[in-house]
């Protein structure tokens, strides 16, 4: 490298993201599959799309495409607000989550300051932590069912003085809930508690939301990506309490939020696609339950737009590669602890669950 070329240490020697995935053109041309034959049940997209009020709500950019957005979503957030039961000035809206763990690792992180991870989990927390700088991550492994071991994390938070602790529920790629008595005991912890809610709209559960405006060390983070099939136009928020958010402000872009997302996510709020999500769940079970009848696999309970499955007897690798060659798409981790046994099934249509199963049976009549 050019000696007037200065790039970061930390980041020239750093292992970028794995983009595991792509639009169905690219990934026909990385398959060999015709794009309109490939099953994309990969990265956990809503394949029913976004709602037709959605659709029809960016028409209005041939009237204001040409103009800046609202620098504050005002719009957007009071109709969060109604939705969440919170008061919008405790919203702030994002070029989706990843945005906001961005900025809240920014709000927070000096060098050498530390957070707690619990993977398996979504791996965004620690990389955005990585890209900011000198920031050190400790890991306290989940237990064998992906279970957090509380115990572990209280020791380290108080060994390591971390300023935030990083959670998702449901837990990406398990599809397992934080429960609230858990939530309870770590919000006990002399840290802030980030919490991703991006696929809660699954679950049986509430939201945490509610707790906000009473407890000042929680942060929940959610997403228009996967219940509103808005994946594409990149759009979330964040839940802060106003001791927070207050900073926060000062620190994201003016125009970080596109008008096509902002218009497309206040209409999805407008009619919310209800029908949609309980078809998802639905599918969901009817797919676990004909996944239980594989004999290699062993999926587990979960609470997202996924099954992760435990594979037997065959590689996750020649798994995925067979199923690649068949145009349908899913995921696996032979580099992750925890998960090298192990892969995810985004939830589609039933037409798609079929395909897999067929697909899967053909499989295990090979091997």
């Amino acid at each position: 490298m050019h000696p007037s070329v200065r790039i970061r240490p930390d980041i020239a020697k750093m292992e970028g993201y794995t983009f595991i995935s792509g639009p169905y053109d690219v990934m026909s041309q990385k398959i060999g599959v015709p794009a309109d034959q490939i099953i994309k049940l990969d990265t956990n997209e809503n394949l029913y799309g976004m709602t037709p009020e959605a659709l029809a709500a960016l028409d209005d950019l041939r009237e204001q495409g040409h103009i800046y957005p609202d620098v504050e979503s005002r719009h957007l957030r009071a109709l969060l607000a109604d939705y969440l039961g919170v008061g919008a000035e405790h919203i702030l809206v994002g070029a989706g989550a990843d945005e906001l763990i961005d900025l809240t690792l920014r709000l927070f992180l000096e060098p050498n300051d530390t957070i707690l991870n619990c993977p398996p989990t979504f791996t965004m927390y620690t990389l955005v932590a990585r890209w900011i700088g000198n920031c050190r991550v400790v890991d306290v492994p989940r237990f064998m069912d992906f279970s957090l071991n509380i115990d572990a994390i209280e020791q380290a938070a108080h060994a390591t003085h971390a300023k935030l602790l990083f959670l998702c529920s449901p837990n990406n790629p398990d599809g397992g809930l934080l429960k609230a008595e858990e939530l309870d005991r770590l919000l006990q912890l002399p840290l802030v508690v980030v919490l991703d809610e991006a696929y809660i709209e699954f679950s049986d559960s509430q939201s945490f939301a509610s707790r906000i405006p009473d407890t000042p060390n929680l942060i929940i983070l959610r997403t228009f990506s996967k219940w509103a099939g808005m994946a594409g136009l990149r759009i979330g928020y964040g839940i802060y309490p106003l001791d927070i958010i207050t900073h926060l402000w000062k620190i994201k872009h003016p125009f970080n939020v596109n008008i096509a997302a902002d218009l497309a996510a206040q209409a999805t709020l407008n009619a919310f696609p209800q029908a949609t999500l309980q078809k998802i769940i639905g599918e969901r079970e009817r797919m676990r339950h004909a996944l239980a009848q594989i004999p290699y696999l062993t999926p587990l309970p979960s609470q997202g737009n996924f099954v992760l499955c435990r594979v037997h007897g065959l590689s996750t690798v020649a798994l995925k590669a067979a199923l690649d060659a068949r145009g349908i798409l899913i995921r696996n981790y032979p580099n992750k602890p925890g998960l090298a046994d192990c892969v995810r099934i985004s939830i589609g249509k039933p037409e798609h669950t079929h395909a897999l199963i067929h697909a899967l049976v053909e499989i295990g009549e090979g091997h």
